[in-house]
C-alpha cells in the first residue's frame, strides 16, 4: 500500500489515494463527496499537471511552436493564412519587402498585377510578426470602398472608412478627441486630409481648425504602417503644393511606408524625385541623385510581360493593337456637323478662357472636345448639364472652385466630367445661346441612328474569327466614359445577342 498523495481521478475531482493494491487498482477517497472509489492507476494524474494535455492545448502549443520556428527561418506567414492565392510576383514582392528592417518601398507593378494584394500581404506579415498594429491607408476618394472591401475579402481585416463627413457627429461626443485614434485600421480619401493655406470665405481660425483636425491630428495618431495608393499624386508640381506637404507628413508619421503607383515617373523627374524622397530623404537629397542604380533598392516592380501564374505560364497573353479609321459617309452628315460645331465652340471658348485667365473654363472646353469625340450621347449629356448651370440665376452661382493643373491631370475621365460639369462655373459671353444650339443639334443627331463609331465597332465584332467576348475586352481597354457605355448598351438591336458589360471606376 502506498502513502497518501493528492491526485484527481478521471472525472476531474480532487482526491487522495489511500491504498494501492499491488499494481492493479487504487482505492481513492473523493473528499468533495466523502466517498471511496476504486480506480486503475493509468486513470490518475497529478494535480499540478491537470489540463496540460488536453487536445486544445496541444494544438495551441504546436501552432505556437511552428510559428516561432517559421519566424526564426524567415518563413512567410501571410500567404498561408490569407484567402487569396498569391501569384509568384506577389510572393516576390512580399519576400523582398520584409527581408530587412526598413520596410519603406514603392510598389510600382503595372496596372492589373495586384498592388493592393501585395500591400495587404505585407501588412498581414508585419502584423503576424508583431511589428504593426495601427495601419492607415490613404487613397483617392473613389477607391475608399474598394480598399475596405478587398482587405475584408482577402485578408479578413476590418478597415474603417473615415471621411470628414463623420467628424461632425464625433465632435458632438468629444470635441477634443483625436478622431484618428478611434480606430486601429483606417482608410481615408487623400484630398480630404491635405493641408490648406486658405479657403474663400474662411477665416484664419477656420483654416487652422480644419488643418488641425484633418492633417495635424492625423499625423499625430501614432501609425505603425501607412499605405498610399496612386501615390504619384503626392509628387505635385513643386515642393510647396498641398499634396506633397501631405506626403512629407505621412512619411514622417510612420516607420513603415508603402507607396503604390503603376506610373510613378510620368516623365517628370522633379516630381518623381519628390516621391521617392518620401521613402528616404537622405538617399535622395535633390534630383541629381535620381538614377536607376540608386532607385532600384527602393522600388518593387513587375511588368506584365514578365508576370507568370502559379503554373509558370504567362499571366497575360500577347496583345496586338492597331488603329482602325472611323469615316463619315453622307448619312453621317449630322454627326460630322455636330463635331465641327462643338470643335469651333471649344476653340473660341478656350481662347477666351486663356485671355481672361479662367482656368476652369479652359478645362471645360477641353472636356467638351473629348466628349464629342467619344459619342453623341456623351456630348449631349454634358451639354445638358452645362445648360442647367447656365440657366441658374447668377445670384445662385457659386464662385469658380479652386482646381490646379496638377489636380486636373491626376483625375481620370469621369472625375474630370464630375468636377467641371458639377461646378457652377460662370458663363462666357453669349455661351448660353451657343450651348442651346449645340444641344438641339446633338439631340437631332441622336435621333438619326447610331454613331459611326458604333457601326465600325459592330463591323469589327462580326468579322470572321472574332468572338463575342472581344467586345468585353474593348469595354475594358477603350471605353473610359460612363456616358458612352450607357449609350452602347442600347446602340441598336443587332447588339442584343452580345453580352455587354458596363465597367467604370466608381464600382468597388
Amino acid at each position: 500500500m502506498g502513502r497518501p498523495r493528492d491526485r484527481p481521478p478521471v472525472e476531474g475531482r480532487p482526491s487522495r489515494i489511500v491504498d494501492l493494491w499491488g499494481e492493479g487498482i487504487c482505492r481513492v477517497w473523493l473528499s468533495t463527496r466523502d466517498t471511496v472509489v476504486r480506480v486503475r492507476p493509468d486513470r490518475l494524474q497529478p494535480v499540478g499537471q491537470q489540463g496540460l494535455a488536453t487536445p486544445a492545448r496541444v494544438v495551441y502549443a504546436a501552432a505556437a511552436a511552428r510559428i516561432a520556428d517559421s519566424l526564426a527561418h524567415d518563413t512567410l506567414l501571410a500567404p498561408i493564412e490569407s484567402t487569396v492565392i498569391p501569384l509568384p510576383h506577389q510572393i516576390h514582392a512580399l519576400s523582398r519587402a520584409i527581408a530587412g528592417d526598413r520596410v519603406r518601398y514603392l510598389l510600382a507593378d503595372e496596372v492589373g498585377l495586384g498592388k493592393t494584394i501585395e500591400a495587404g500581404l505585407i501588412m498581414r506579415e508585419l502584423k503576424l510578426r508583431g511589428l504593426v498594429r495601427r495601419t492607415l491607408v490613404v487613397v483617392p476618394k473613389g477607391l475608399v470602398a474598394q480598399w475596405v472591401a478587398e482587405m475584408r475579402t482577402h485578408f479578413d481585416e476590418d478597415f474603417h472608412p473615415l471621411t470628414p463627413g463623420e467628424f461632425v457627429s464625433y465632435r458632438r461626443l468629444d470635441p477634443d478627441e483625436n478622431l484618428w485614434r478611434r480606430y486601429d485600421q483606417v482608410v481615408c480619401p487623400l484630398d480630404s486630409v491635405k493641408p490648406v493655406d486658405a479657403r474663400r470665405g474662411w477665416s484664419r481660425t477656420d483654416v487652422a481648425a480644419r488643418n488641425r483636425e484633418r492633417f495635424d491630428d492625423l499625423l499625430a495618431a501614432g501609425w505603425d504602417l501607412i499605405i498610399v495608393d496612386e501615390s504619384h499624386r503626392l509628387g505635385g508640381s513643386t515642393d510647396q503644393v498641398a499634396r506633397f506637404r501631405l506626403g512629407e507628413g505621412l512619411a514622417e508619421a510612420s516607420p513603415y511606408l508603402l507607396l503604390l503607383s503603376a506610373a510613378p515617373h510620368q516623365g517628370k523627374t522633379d516630381a518623381f524625385h519628390r516621391l521617392v524622397s518620401l521613402l528616404d530623404r537622405t538617399a535622395f537629397p535633390d534630383p541629381s541623385f535620381i538614377s536607376r542604380e540608386r532607385v532600384q533598392p527602393y522600388v518593387i516592380r513587375t511588368e506584365k510581360r514578365r508576370a507568370i501564374d502559379v503554373a509558370g505560364e504567362p499571366l497575360f497573353q500577347p496583345r496586338h493593337t492597331r488603329l482602325l479609321p472611323v469615316t463619315w459617309d453622307e448619312r453621317h452628315a449630322p454627326q460630322r456637323a455636330l463635331y465641327e460645331a462643338v470643335t469651333e465652340y471649344v476653340r473660341e471658348g478656350y481662347d477666351r478662357a486663356r485671355r481672361e485667365k479662367r482656368q476652369h473654363i479652359g478645362f471645360l472646353m477641353l472636356l467638351m472636345q473629348r466628349l464629342v469625340t467619344s459619342s453623341t450621347r456623351a456630348i449631349r449629356s454634358a451639354l445638358e448639364r452645362r445648360l442647367e448651370v447656365l440657366q441658374t440665376p447668377p445670384a445662385q452661382l457659386s464662385l469658380d472652385t479652386d482646381l490646379s493643373a496638377d489636380e486636373w491631370s491626376d483625375m481620370d475621365g469621369q472625375e474630370q466630367v464630375d468636377a467641371v460639369l458639377g461646378a457652377a462655373v460662370s458663363a462666357l459671353r453669349s455661351e448660353r445661346a451657343e450651348v442651346e444650339a449645340l444641344l438641339d443639334a446633338a439631340r437631332a443627331c441622336e435621333a438619326t441612328g447610331p454613331d459611326t463609331k458604333a457601326e465600325t465597332l459592330l463591323d469589327l465584332v462580326y468579322l470572321p474569327g472574332v468572338r463575342a467576348h472581344r467586345l468585353r475586352e474593348l469595354d475594358r481597354e477603350e471605353r473610359a466614359w460612363r456616358d458612352t457605355l450607357d449609350r452602347r448598351a442600347r446602340v441598336q438591336p443587332e447588339l442584343t445577342p452580345i453580352l455587354i458589360v458596363r465597367i467604370h471606376g466608381g464600382a468597388p
